[in-house]
């Protein structure tokens, strides 16, 4: 028997080497060891060329950009009342919302011709509230609203609380007559929503401040600059919310609509808005916080009301007035808050519902309606109910108390409170500070040019390299540095505490029904009423607005990171903890890693948050940007430099916007 031998296949004398492996990709350093290598580099310039070309500049010099903008304020003076541009268009303006302005303060808080006291006293304002509240919310709301207004007379604030409360509803009517409509427009529109966008992130990341000096320029001071700044800053999130409302509709129900021959104005009004309902009260509801919040900053430029009262305490380191009217402030916020919190969860009762549910309030809704008719009657009629009885013993109590407090403090909690302003002072403040102030402009621009590129991407480099060039330009460059050098040690700490209570929110449903309502309400109070007590405890320093800063940034951070670390999958974790992982390796090593979009986007908008508080932060000795600006409202000459530095927040405030964001979107990618 014969085996057939397999012969070898002839092969190629090339193919008898060896091949190599394939090479394997050339690994790119990752952008953790790129910002480490930028800051190494910085420090070792630093040491060698400290203190050279910074760019300092003395409070009370100027530039040629300041003096330029002092005489566009003069010229803007003398032809006010002859350029046609203000005669026919500005001028009218202005006279419009003022008279809109004295109609309603007329009605709730200031004499009306020849009657000594408003055409609705106290009694009538409680009533309307009170009915206002219960129609749109419910019978809780409406207590609150009620104990909350009357609780304004008790402090012997109540033409103050009036005249904030007349600022708002002025600023917010105004608002949604435009946010309204423009946000149904974005909704429809993907090119109208394309153009809006860049102006309203524009808008929501100027702080507070920033819309002051240049509309006093043109409508003067008062209350209708501070209504028109009010619009301005409180429209935005209604545009916002109202387009996403519009969006967010299904569109099968649209189709629906469609192909039973709706026309574009009956999908509208019977699909759309109804259906939107809820989500447009939610965008009423920040328009309303947001309108409080300016209110009361526009006390700088004669706004009336209780900003004034304690812009005038804070100055004069009245604590106990300060923390009088501030404690209004809050419980208007609160009221406000809860009033249209209630109405949105009404509107959506009412989509939902059958309309039975309403059938019992009608006849109740009905007698209070006549019930506050009465109480008005007798306010307008009668002085004892128009005039609120008493003479304010609950808020010299209140602002007694604190006095008391703050002197105890200041004797028993003086070591304990300086030890730990000069701990963050002195060990992470000061050096930042004087790494920033110190180093050469060209140096901290080139640094911060290349940490945008690293973090954000190319479009952020550029971004922030025509924001250092605009910011060189002011001739604020060594304020800006100051300022900005207070906002990132304050963001460092807001981060620490937002990782702290956001992991342990994220981990914990108890922790997080715990905490999240102190933090929603922290939430509504408008960030002049965090300055009172921390001026109470620190004095007036740049860690007053630092620390203030911090807790008012803090809540929606830890927020942001606690819906993040609950977002990560459960399946994840328990894998995790099949394999024996502890909890602290979950954390660090699941938990954040993939929360990192979250982390990102809580960092931007603890930066915003942060920088909008710092500046505030001007009036409690804070200097810098915040000081500047506060200086050129109070004193002519340094109007122009007031102005510049307002522009410079702007600059800061959008390099610190795009990289954090385009930051996330690389993060998310």
């Amino acid at each position: 028997m014969t085996v057939a031998v397999e012969k070898p296949e002839k092969t190629d004398p090339a193919d008898a080497v060896p091949t190599a492996a394939p090479a394997e990709p050339v690994r790119r350093p990752g952008r953790a060891l790129t910002v480490a290598a930028i800051l190494l580099v910085w420090l070792v310039l630093f040491a060698v060329l400290r203190g050279k070309q910074t760019l300092s500049l003395a409070a009370a010099d100027l530039t040629d950009l300041h003096r330029w903008l002092n005489d566009i304020r003069d010229s803007v003076g003398a032809d006010r009342n002859s350029n046609p541009l203000f005669l026919y268009f500005f001028n009218e303006i202005r006279l419009v919302i003022d008279n809109l302005v004295t109609f309603v303060q007329d009605l709730i808080s200031q004499p009306s011709g020849d009657r000594p006291l408003p055409q609705i006293g106290w009694l009538g304002v409680v009533g309307l509230t009170g009915y206002v509240s219960w129609a749109v919310g419910n019978w809780r709301v409406a207590l609150l609203a009620v104990a909350g207004f009357t609780f304004f007379g008790l402090q012997g604030l109540w033409q103050e609380s009036m005249d904030t409360l007349a600022l708002v509803l002025c600023a917010v009517f105004v608002a949604l007559l435009f946010a309204i409509p423009l946000g149904v427009l974005a909704g429809l529109s993907d090119r109208c929503n394309r153009i809006l966008t860049p102006f309203l992130d524009l808008m929501q990341t100027m702080p507070t401040f920033v819309y002051l000096a240049p509309l006093t320029l043109i409508f003067l001071i008062g209350g209708a600059s501070a209504t028109i700044a009010t619009v301005i800053y409180a429209a935005p999130p209604a545009i916002r919310i109202t387009a996403h409302a519009i969006r967010s509709v299904p569109e099968t129900t649209v189709e629906a609509a469609d192909s039973l021959g709706a026309t574009r104005r009956q999908s509208l009004t019977k699909v759309l808005l109804p259906m939107s309902r809820r989500t447009v009260v939610m965008g009423v509801n920040q328009t309303i916080m947001a309108a409080l919040a300016m209110v009361t900053i526009a006390a700088l430029i004669d706004a009336p009301g209780l900003g004034k009262t304690v812009m005038q305490a804070l100055q004069s380191l009245d604590v106990g007035t300060a923390f009088n009217a501030g404690l209004a402030i809050v419980v208007m916020a609160i009221v406000l808050d809860r009033v249209t919190t209630a109405a949105s969860a009404r509107a959506e009762a009412a989509r939902r519902s059958d309309g039975r549910f309403a059938r019992w309030r009608r006849p109740l809704l009905a007698a209070g309606a006549v019930a506050a008719v009465v109480l008005v009657y007798l306010s307008h009629t009668y002085v004892w109910a128009a005039e609120f009885p008493g003479e304010g013993g609950a808020g010299r109590t209140v602002a007694t108390t604190a006095d008391d407090v703050t002197t105890w403090a200041q004797d028993h909690l003086s070591g304990l409170t300086n030890g730990f302003r000069d701990v963050i002072t002195d060990g992470l403040l000061n050096p930042f500070q004087s790494l920033l102030t110190d180093s050469p402009w060209w140096l901290v621009a080139a640094v911060l040019i290349a940490l945008g590129a690293v973090l954000g991407g190319w479009r952020a480099g550029v971004t922030t390299a025509v924001c250092a060039g605009l910011l060189i330009g002011t001739g604020l460059w060594s304020d800006a540095m100051t300022t900005l050098a207070s906002t990132l040690v304050a963001t460092v700490l807001v981060m620490l505490l937002g990782v702290v209570f956001g992991v342990w929110m994220g981990r914990s449903a108890l922790v997080d029904r715990v905490l999240r309502p102190s933090l929603d309400a922290a939430q509504v109070m408008p960030p002049f009423v965090y300055l009172v007590p921390f001026l109470a405890l620190f004095g007036a320093t740049r860690f007053t607005a630092i620390v203030a800063a911090v807790v008012y940034a803090a809540p929606v951070a830890i927020k942001i990171i606690a819906d993040g670390v609950r977002a990560v999958p459960g399946t994840t974790v328990e894998a995790a903890t099949s394999a024996g992982c502890t909890t602290w390796q979950i954390i660090t090593k699941v938990q954040l890693p993939m929360s990192r979009s979250a982390l990102t986007l809580a960092t931007n908008q603890g930066l915003i948050y942060v920088l909008s508080m710092v500046v505030v932060g001007g009036l409690v000795g804070a200097g810098a940007l915040g000081y500047d600006v506060v200086a050129g409202f109070s004193q002519g000459q340094l109007y122009g430099k007031g102005l510049a530095a307002g522009l410079a927040i702007v600059l800061l405030g959008v390099m610190f916007d795009r990289i954090t964001q385009a930051a996330a979107r690389r993060t998310s990618a």
